[in-house]
């Protein structure tokens, strides 16, 4: 199945949508500290998108209440944000997403809240991190979703961490999920391939034990079984005609696209 293909007006509008997530992203980031709660980090969202003249495109997605995800240490995603402060050493992953003319980007950031935490999780998050590059630098014409999973679970696995495969990045535009999946884990030359005008949420998620995950009682919270602390890092690309540009980048974040 071929994946949509977006016209230069929709292309633009997701532009502009994930340069303004990527502003949202960057402050909440830098608001996150030992203390505040990740309902802190929703008001202050809400500021932002007001700010900045964006949609929230999670809050009514499907119910879902909120504009953020702030999954906590072995919380996984869809984690509503909540009045519990958050410790020096939790890992946190603050997800959302921002529309601006009907087209949606989404991009979440890995934090470890305080700066600093145990030696494991800390490796953990930087694999997450170099992961997500890792798979970025294969999203090119001509390559194949599963080179681009490939290369993340090569990093995920080498780093001794384990793949969430139950969820998934996905195709976006028009509507936050759009097909195809983009899994974490593949074969290289498999899958769609990929072709400029193609836009993708690539975001690997991943635990340090069991990836065996269940869903809380609130309907959305998606914990590790086994308690694990798991850890997701996210952006929205462009297939471009040389290799890809990624449209969620935050203000003093560098692409890292070389294969």
């Amino acid at each position: 199945m071929a994946i949509k293909v977006k016209n230069p007006q929709e292309i633009a509008s997701m532009k502009t949508s994930g340069r303004i997530l990527g502003k949202i992203l960057k402050e909440l980031e830098d608001y996150v500290k030992p203390g505040i709660s990740t309902f802190d980090l929703e008001l202050k969202a809400v500021e932002l998108f007001e700010l900045y003249g964006a949609i929230p495109s999670f809050k009514g997605y499907q119910g879902y209440p909120a504009i953020l995800c702030t999954s906590v240490n072995e919380e996984v995603v869809h984690s509503i944000p909540n009045d519990f402060p958050l410790k020096k050493g939790d890992i946190l992953s603050i997800d959302c997403g921002a529309c601006i003319n009907g087209l949606h980007t989404d991009s979440a950031v890995a934090v470890i809240v305080g700066g600093e935490t145990s030696v494991q999780a800390e490796r953990m998050v930087k694999a997450c991190i170099e992961a997500l590059w890792a798979g970025i630098a294969q999203a090119k014409p001509g390559n194949r979703l599963g080179d681009i999973g490939h290369a993340i679970q090569e990093v995920v696995e080498r780093a001794g961490f384990s793949i969430i495969r139950d969820l998934t990045g996905h195709g976006i535009g028009r509507t936050i999920h759009e097909a195809p999946y983009v899994l974490n884990y593949g074969n290289p030359g498999e899958g769609e391939k990929l072709s400029p005008g193609n836009t993708i949420a690539i975001e690997p998620i991943i635990c340090m034990g069991n990836p065996n995950i269940e869903t809380m009682d609130d309907d959305w919270t998606i914990v590790t079984r086994d308690s694990s602390l798991s850890i997701q890092h996210e952006h929205t690309v462009l297939i471009t005609n040389k290799g890809c540009e990624v449209l969620t980048l935050r203000p003093g974040e560098q692409a890292q696209t070389e294969a």
